[in-house]
């Protein structure tokens, strides 16, 4: 513990109250180590690119990987920044469109759940969003293993109204808040921890193990899926639209959420490779072999 507190006040929270140019020094001083020097996941990163973009050169991937440590980096560094970041600089650097989609659901008495994938800086959404809904604003994650490190992050990203509940503790919030208006934000790209509780998808032409957990609270609660696209207008500037996907999740079929909800991410990635967590190791888990054979 003690640890954890000397690295956050000595490293973390000065590196936070840099002025964005300075951070953007550092990021290309981290680039230039993560990339060319460490390597940084990169075998996990090019094979994720291999997988998804079987078409392109190696030289392709290669750049395509180069822009996506770029960008990683700044990331890294936008999301320390967070810890200092005021309200204002927050709405300068993520405009919001399609904001009128929750303003009718709202007026209509409904709650909503809200989905999204680790995509351009879903860390500054985190605390640039929640002045603009009348709902409350609750985003699903999971503990950080550092007690001290899982606080100061909550605190962080709750500073402008987020709540945060833990996977453990979903189910629960949402039969105590029944009767609240909310909108609950699912990450759905992330890796299920059971790959047999998952529900398998394809994605980018791969088999994936995908999470059922936002169609699933929407079909048991009829809340309305919306899907927030997030994208770069330039280092440090975003902009996130909102897209209602459907009002009436029990008048879809078993699935067809969930197959929609990754369509519409891949779509978003396409565009724009390098903005997505490439890094991650998405495709972990094989579909069990009793499931193919059923």
């Amino acid at each position: 513990m003690i640890f954890s507190r000397l690295i956050f006040w000595l490293v973390i929270k000065p590196i936070s109250l840099l002025p964005y140019g300075a951070l953007y020094i550092y990021s290309d001083f981290f680039f230039l180590i993560l990339f060319h020097l460490v390597g940084y996941r990169k075998k996990v990163v090019k094979a994720n690119l291999r997988g998804c973009f079987p078409q392109k050169s190696e030289q392709e991937i290669t750049q395509l990987a180069k822009k996506f440590y770029r960008h990683f980096c700044d990331l890294v560094l936008e999301s320390l920044k967070n810890f200092s970041i005021t309200h204002e600089q927050a709405q300068e650097r993520m405009t919001q469109e399609g904001l009128e989609v929750f303003e009718k659901l709202y007026q209509e008495g409904r709650s909503v759940i809200l989905t999204g994938g680790h995509y351009c800086n879903w860390e500054l959404w985190a605390v640039s969003t929640p002045p603009h809904f009348k709902h409350r604003l609750m985003g699903i994650y999971k503990r950080l293993s550092n007690k001290y490190f899982d606080e100061k992050m909550r605190t962080s990203r709750g500073k402008f109204g987020l709540e945060l509940v833990s996977t453990k503790e979903t189910g629960d919030f949402f039969k105590e808040n029944i009767n609240d208006l909310t909108v609950s934000v699912f990450a759905i790209d992330q890796s299920p921890s059971n790959p047999k509780k998952a529900m398998w998808i394809t994605f980018f032409g791969r088999e994936t193990a995908a999470l059922f957990g936002a169609e699933k609270y929407a079909k048991d609660y009829n809340y309305p899926v919306v899907y927030a696209h997030l994208s770069k207008k330039s280092r440090g500037k975003y902009h996130v639209r909102y897209e209602l996907v459907t009002e009436t999740p029990n008048e879809t079929e078993y699935g067809e959420i969930t197959h929609k909800l990754h369509e519409i991410l891949e779509s978003d990635i396409r565009k724009a490779p390098e903005y997505w967590l490439w890094s991650h190791k998405r495709w972990k888990h094989k579909r069990p072999v009793e499931e193919k054979n059923a």
